[in-house]
């Protein structure tokens, strides 16, 4: 199995990216889906993020007021990184799961989307490691212009995360988002060719068809080793 690591920053086109993957036909787990349903009332992370941040993080409905806790968090770093401490196990086998469910599905290729990938040190368990790039003035911009939010606000949440030069020097593969859309379909092609490509022996004996494989020969190999000691006992 191939598990795709894919990562960027806030608004630098990594859900544009990760939903030309979903186009054609590449699962994806999403982490900040599974964050949120590490967030959904009543949850075991929802219950440790309101005894920790109080109950004026709620909505009327006793959801999480995402983005209040947001700007609570990425105004502060202590706070920030107290929060993904706090939710990081139910984060983690959330995505295990997910992953899990697809190998069991007997999918080859599937593409992790993770804001936080290194931070997380989740890739480790990813290859290739893909890099959705813009330089830091054209993120501020376009965060600006999607949440109409302050520059202040806009350059707290990108100081908040991993530098994307940093992040770049980490990728196999890097997709320079700076561009139009065409720029970056026409790299997308590229980079799908190449991560669907196919499988190393490693890859393949790790997917659900290579176990089965396994599996069979080595209870073909048992049954032999049976029949043939049955034979010589008697």
């Amino acid at each position: 199995m191939r598990i795709i690591g894919l990562t960027g920053g806030i608004a630098s086109g990594k859900s544009t990216v990760s939903n030309l993957f979903k186009s054609h036909g590449i699962p994806i787990v999403d982490a900040d889906v599974v964050a949120r349903e590490a967030l959904k009332k009543g949850s075991g992370g929802w219950k440790k993020v309101v005894a920790a941040f109080g109950e004026e993080i709620l909505l009327d409905n006793g959801e999480v007021n995402r983005p209040k806790l947001g700007q609570i968090v990425f105004a502060d770093p202590d706070k920030r990184q107290f929060l993904n401490r706090l939710l990081a196990p139910y984060i983690s086998s959330g995505i295990f799961w997910e992953v899990l469910k697809l190998w069991l599905k007997g999918y080859k290729v599937i593409v992790l989307d993770i804001p936080l990938l290194f931070e997380a040190k989740m890739d480790r368990f990813t290859k290739p490691i893909i890099v959705v790039w813009v330089d830091p003035e054209t993120q501020i911009q376009r965060l600006l212009a999607r949440d109409k939010s302050s520059e202040e606000d806009g350059r707290n949440r990108v100081n908040a995360q991993m530098l994307l030069d940093v992040k770049r020097s980490k990728a196999d593969i890097v997709i320079d988002n700076t561009g139009s859309l065409d720029d970056l379909n026409e790299q997308f092609q590229k980079v799908l060719v190449r991560v669907t490509g196919p499988l190393t022996w490693y890859e393949f004996w790790l997917s659900r068809q290579g176990v089965l494989i396994t599996l069979a020969s080595l209870t073909s190999g048992v049954i032999l080793c049976m029949k043939s000691f049955n034979n010589n006992s008697s």
